[in-house]
This record gives C-alpha cells, structure tokens and sequence, in this order.
C-alpha cells in the first residue's frame, strides 16, 4: 500500500487536498465545505507531472547562435538547446543590462496577466513587477481583458469600478426582494467553476436555485440557451449578438413614451437625463429609439421589447450585464445603458434593484462576504511610469513612437527591446493571432518564465522553468470568497523547476535592486507577513482571526458572514449629498461632460448604439455570415490545462467544437462529429463540429483556450478562435479587448490536417534534473516533516547582498 501524505491548497478552480504517494500528485480531493466542486480538479495531477512540463531552462537554437541578430521569425518554429541554470541567469541578466543601459526603462515590457497563480505571494505577475520595477522600472500594463472596458468607463459614470470587480448587491439581498433579474449576457453556471485568488466554495449555483425557489423570475438576453441553466426556467431572448445597447434603448423609448420613469430619482440622483432623453426620442439625430427600431438591428420581437419594459417598470427588477458585453467594439455602451435603465427605473440603491455586472461571470459575484481585503503582495511605484493598455500590446511592437488615445489623453508607444513575460498567456488571450504573432517577431529578446510547453514559451528566446501551486508554499483568497487558505507544499519542483521569487531573487543579485524586491524576507517570512495584514485589517473591522503558526496548522480560515445583505449604492441612496459618488457632480453621469471634452466619436458623452465594425448588420456580414461567440470553456480555465484529461475528453478529432444552429450546418451541408474550417480575412482554425439547436441561427460558439498551433501554412490546428478576432480597441476611451465582435465564414475540411503538436520542442533533453538546493527541498522537507504541519521558521537577519 502506498504511504499517501495529504497537503491543503487552492487553485482558481477551487481549493483541495493533494494526496501524494512517492513524491507524485495521486488525485486531487475537493475541499469538504464546498457545496459544487469544479470537475477541472481530475486534471491537476495530470498537469502537474505531464511531458510538456519545461524541466529545465532552455534557449531558442536561432537566438542562441546569433543573440539579437537571430531570425526572429523563426520564434514558434524554432528548437531549443537546454543549459543550466547559472548560464540562464547569466543570459537573462545580460540582456536586461544591455537593453537597459542602450535603451532605458521604456526598452523593457513586463508582460503578465493574471490568473497565474491563487496563491497571492506566487502571483507571478505581481513577482515580475516587484522585480522590473526595483531595477529601474519598466513598460507596465493597465486594466485587463476580462472588464478593461468598464474598468476604464465606470468612474466616469458611477465614480468607481468596484462593482464590476464584484462588489455588487448580493445574492441574498436578490433573493429576499427582487421579482425580475434581466441578464444581459446569461447566468451561465459553467463560468462559476473559476474565481481569481481561489474559492472555498463554489455558489452560483445555490444562490440561482434559492432566487428560484424565492420566486424571483428570470429573463436571459443571449444568443445562446446554454447561457442560463434550466432550472430557472427563464426567459430567452435571442439577440444578435453585440446589439444590446439598441435593445436597451428601446426599452428606454418605451418607459419614456408611457410615463414609466422616475422623474424623481433622475432629478435627484442623476444628471444629464435630459440629454438622454432627447437621443432616444430622436430630437438628436431624427431617430427616434422605438421598440421597432431596436427590433430591426436586434432581432428582438417589438412586443417582447415593450412588454420587458413594462416588467421592469411594475417590478423590483435587477438589471446584470455579463462580462462579455463590454469585450466587443463599442463595448461600452450596453454598460452606460444599463446603468441607466436602472436610474430610469428609480430603484439604484434598493434592496435586490438597480443594476450588477458580472453575476453570472465567474464564482463570487455577489457572494454574501464581508467587505475584507484579500490576501495581497504590495508593489511600490514604477519608477519609469509608463504604461499601455493591455490589449494594445501588438499596436506597441508594430508601431513604437507613435500616438495612441486613450482616456482623455495622447500618448506615445514606446519602442520596446525586450518582453519579459511571467503568468499568463498572450497566444490565448490576445487577439488576431497572425497580427501578433507578427508583433512578436519585433523585440530583440523575449524572455518567459512558464511551467508547459504553451505557445507563449514556444515564442520565446529564453524559457525558465516554474513551479506549479504544489510545489511551493503560499496564502491564498479572494475578495469574492469567504475563505482564506494556507497552501501548503505538497512535492519537490518537477525537474529543475523553480519559483518565480527564486529566481527573480538570484536575478535582482546580479543586476542590482535585490534589497527592494526581497526587503529582507523568505518565502515563508514574507508568507508570514502578508497573513498579518489580513488578521490586521480584519481586527479593524472587529473580527478577530489567528495567529499565522495556527492559520498555518489548520490550513484555512473562514470568515464570519456579514450583518445584513449589501446592496450597491444603498448609502447613497439615502442621502445623496452627504455619500456623493466620486463623479465631478457627485451624481451618476448619464451624460458626461468631461467625456464629451474627450471629443471622442466612437464614445460619446451619453449612451448610444454605435454599430461595430463587424456584426450582422455590418456589409461584411455577407461574406463572412456567421458571427462568432467565443466563451469561457466549461472545463479548463482559459488556456489553462487544456491539455489534460478533463478537455481533452470533449475535442472533436483533437480539436475545440464549433456549436452551429441546425438551418446554418444543414446549408453548408455540415454533420455534427466532422472536422470544419473557421475562416475570415485574418485567418483560419479548424475545429470540430457540434449540431445546437439551443444557437441562434447566425451564430457559431466556441470556447477560448484551445493552444495554439499553426501549421507551416498558418492553418491553426486546435481550434484557437482568437486567429479569428479582430485587433482593436473598444474604443479611445478605454481601448478595451474586443474579441466578440467578429464575423466568419464555415465550411467542411476535405483536407488531412495534422494533430496539433503534443510534445516539447527542446532538441535533445538533459537526461537527468538538476536539483536545486534552495527551492528543491524547503527546511520542512529536510527536516523530514511534512509540510502541512509545518511550522514557520525562526526569523532570520536580512540577507547581505554577494
């Protein structure tokens, strides 16, 4: 029988015990209190000991020969010689030195992106900022691809963007007062498996059941069925896709025209509604925003767009708006049109009314919790101050020193030598990826810290191997949660894997800063201390959490539920003069004049419908005339263990499905379990095929995530949609991912594709692992105890720098 030893963690997909035998992850338990365990759990073990792990450090042949003079075109298709670790270091902090001495701080890009770790400490994108930022400072990143666009929108309208990170009205305030939740965008359960910083517990699904059996009814504005579970038994109104706003307005026509809203609230706490007004009767542009003609570019029946109108009116409605919304051109508006359906309806503030973003997003989103932070690593002040928004890093490669808007503000692209990148994955999550792949090709030295063989790692010139959350020690939690985890290390680093601190700490010795980045501290002293911030904080609130020696021996704390439900705006509701919101006139803005200062057309100053390039409507929608939907897939997170067992059981002939409505498969002559291609302007996946008649006719679905790989002639081979997407900004005010709004053309592979490539790229593996003495065996380990029992070591004197 196998000497199993068991040890706490989390992950994004939900906290568990790993069960070890001989140094392996045997399988991965759900955490007893969770009440909907995320499946993506089966895959862990996989993942962790899989052959695309990177095992040792490793350098692009092509780069290796010639160093900046190298064909970077060759980044992808290129092997890879393994070295050591100290010729790595040496590699690394060679180019920093070069890049920062000829070019300065704005040579340098720290590219990351969340959702690297649920560990707070391991967060490898908070590491790699902590590290460029005390060497001098680099090119940051501002927002992010999941809500960049109301990150950017929402303190122009409400003063803050606190409730699309998920500080909303709570479930249980929905389920005691409301009687109608409109979600634009759906309620889908799949994407409450995942929450940034981890989850305890898993709740979409219990606070949807308990809404139902309360009474509360649902209406779901969506292309797609599958965006609400069935036991809600709500509502479908299948809409075009990225036509939201237009719908909106239309019901706003009809709360106007029937004398439905609340001229009282709108005075009161709100201003610019006069300026609303007149656009959607038309006294603007001689439109008038009618029922009728927001059934002509959404495809919503007339009577269904008044009779939801009259719903909401004669309800204590809730208005959610899905993530996804803002992810399209013109993302913007359906959020400001929310916003303002709400105010129109006069119930901002009351109990289960008013508006929410984000619901039916990801795990969390209105989860009774107290209003505590998470745990969190600070980072100071970048020294260089100079930024991009995230999604605009192709436009940095491919057009450094020129101008971009953004905000209110011009800037310029720096002209970028080298890309750090630590967490995260730029060939999932950025768009049009024959566009930047060819950006990629720009910088002289791309440097990636990873744990597999991603295609990020295959576009690199030097690849350093991470650890994974079981091989090293960290606290986690998420603001969403009621839990706080002690994660503890369960196995040695695979191979010569390190974590990112070690290495940024042996890094930060050779170029200088290491002082700033350690400030004296271990993994386990800096785990100390970053728990001492959430006991303090949470003292101030008069709850009283333990010390770290216990916090760390019982593996979890769960925090006390809060007093009363929270409900948004309820403050300011009561008393608008003495709880102004952060706005210039302390009101919501449903018109803006520092926006319209802006003098930006593609965002006015109030909410409109503003057509985007691309969508059913558009003229390219007869060559290309199905628009593409991409979402969350059910059973990985993004990108993340796409190649484990849990996706791999749902490929269709080793590719992502494409869902198709039956008329649109049986017109091209389409049978579901075939192999398609999915192709536009910009490029072409395959994929495999799925017959859905729960998919609006014009639209085809298909998830994110599947690892990219293109075939010699660019064929995309896994089904990666985002070859499909198109490369701009939301608009100039927020320049947000638009990945949703995309139009493509299907049809059936008579081709023999090749299986994407399941195997490492290195040319001629290392036979053995080299240990690592620091992060190989922790103390724990060569004391022989096992590390859930751990205790903290001693604090220890500040390390002198060699």
């Amino acid at each position: 029988m196998m000497n199993e030893q068991r040890f706490q963690s989390l992950s994004h997909w939900g906290a568990f015990t790993a069960v070890v035998a001989d140094d392996r992850v045997v399988r991965c338990e759900p955490f007893a209190r969770d009440p909907a365990p995320s499946p993506m759990l089966d895959a862990i073990p996989a993942m962790v000991h899989s052959d695309l792990r990177v095992a040792r450090p490793a350098v692009r042949e092509g780069w290796l020969k010639g160093r900046t003079q190298s064909d970077r075109s060759k980044r992808g298709r290129e092997a890879f010689v393994e070295v050591g670790w100290d010729e790595a270091l040496r590699l690394v902090a060679g180019e920093l030195e070069r890049v920062r001495a000829a070019h300065g701080p704005s040579g340098l890009f720290g590219g990351s992106y969340g959702w690297a770790s649920a560990g707070r400490f391991h967060h490898a994108r908070t590491q790699l900022r902590r590290f460029l930022f005390a060497g001098g400072g680099c090119v940051d990143q501002l927002g992010n691809y999941s809500w960049g666009a109301a990150q950017f929108l929402l303190p122009h309208v409400i003063g803050t963007f606190a409730p699309v990170t998920g500080r909303v009205t709570d479930w249980a305030s929905i389920v005691a007062n409301t009687k109608l939740v409109v979600a634009f965008g759906g309620l889908a359960i799949k994407n409450g498996q995942v929450t940034a910083g981890g989850a305890g517990e898993h709740t979409m699904a219990k606070w949807l059941r308990a809404a139902k059996d309360a009474g509360v009814e649902f209406v779901v504005v969506s292309p797609t069925r599958a965006d609400a579970p069935d036991f809600l038994g709500a509502q479908w109104l299948s809409i075009r896709p990225n036509t939201d706003a237009a719908l909106m307005l239309g019901i706003a026509h009809t709360l106007i025209a029937e004398r439905l809203h609340d001229d009282a609230f709108l005075a009161r706490y709100c201003t610019g509604f006069e300026r609303l007004r007149e656009y959607v009767l038309g006294s603007v542009d001689g439109v008038a925003k009618t029922p009728e003609w927001a059934a002509s570019i959404c495809e919503v029946p007339t009577d269904a767009i008044r009779t939801l109108a009259r719903r909401l009116a004669a309800n204590r409605s809730m208005i959610t708006v899905a993530w996804s919304l803002q992810r399209a051109q013109r993302g913007e508006q359906p959020y400001w049109m929310a916003i303002a359906l709400a105010a129109m309806l006069g119930q901002v503030g009351l109990p289960g009314g008013g508006f929410a973003f984000g619901h039916g997003s990801t795990n969390g989103v209105g989860n009774p919790r107290l209003d505590l932070p998470a745990p969190e690593l600070p980072i100071k002040a970048n020294p260089a101050a100079r930024a991009i928004p995230v999604a605009r890093v192709a436009d940095m490669l491919l057009h450094p020193r020129e101008p971009f808007e953004f905000n209110g503000h011009t800037d310029y692209y720096p002209d970028v030598r080298l890309v750090y990148w630590a967490g995260g994955n730029p060939f999932h999550h950025h768009q049009d990826l024959n566009r930047f792949r060819r950006a990629w090709a720009k910088p002289e030295t791309v440097i990636v810290h990873e744990s597999w063989w991603t295609a990020t790692a295959r576009h690199a010139d030097i690849v350093l191997p991470a650890t994974t959350v079981l091989e090293r020690n960290d606290v986690g939690g998420s603001s969403r949660d009621r839990y706080v985890f002690a994660m503890h290390q369960a196995i040695r680093p695979v191979a010569a894997s390190r974590n990112d601190f070690d290495i940024f700490n042996e890094l930060a010795v050779r170029v200088g800063g290491e002082d700033a980045f350690n400030e004296g501290r271990t993994e386990m002293q800096w785990l100390r201390w970053i728990w001492d911030g959430v006991r303090e904080s949470a003292g101030s609130r008069g709850v009283e959490l333990p010390d770290f020696n216990v916090f760390w021996e019982r593996g979890y704390v769960e925090l006390p539920p809060p007093e009363k439900p929270f409900v948004l705006f309820e403050s300011f509701r009561a008393d608008p003069d003495a709880n102004p919101l952060k706005t210039p006139s302390g009101r919501i803005e449903l018109y803006s004049e520092r926006i319209a200062s802006f003098g930006y057309d593609d965002c006015p100053p109030h909410p409109a419908w503003l057509a985007p390039n691309e969508w059913l409507g558009a003229p390219a929608a007869k060559r290309f005339p199905l628009h593409l939907v991409t979402i969350q897939p059910p059973d990985r997170l993004h990108a993340q263990m796409d190649p484990g067992p849990v996706a791999q059981a749902n490929k269709i002939a080793g590719r992502e499905p494409i869902r198709l409505n039956p008329s649109d498969a049986a017109q091209r002559k389409i049978k579901g379990g075939q192999v398609v291609r999915v192709f536009n302007e910009r490029g072409a996946c395959l994929a495999g095929a799925v017959i859905d008649d729960g998919v609006r006719s014009g639209v085809a679905v298909m998830a994110t995530g599947a690892w990219y790989a293109p075939d010699a002639k660019g064929l995309e081979l896994a089904g990666n949609p985002n070859v499909l997407s198109l490369d701009v900004g939301t608009s100039r005010l927020t320049q947000g991912c638009a990945a949703l709004s995309v139009l493509v053309e299907v049809e059936r592979y008579a081709g023999k594709a090749a299986l994407p490539p399941r195997s490492s790229p290195v040319s001629s593996p290392t036979p053995a692992p080299v240990p690592h003495a620091r992060s190989r065996k922790t103390p724990a380990m060569r004391r022989g105890t096992v590390l859930q029992r751990a205790q903290p070591p001693r604090k220890t004197a500040r390390r002198k720098p060699r």
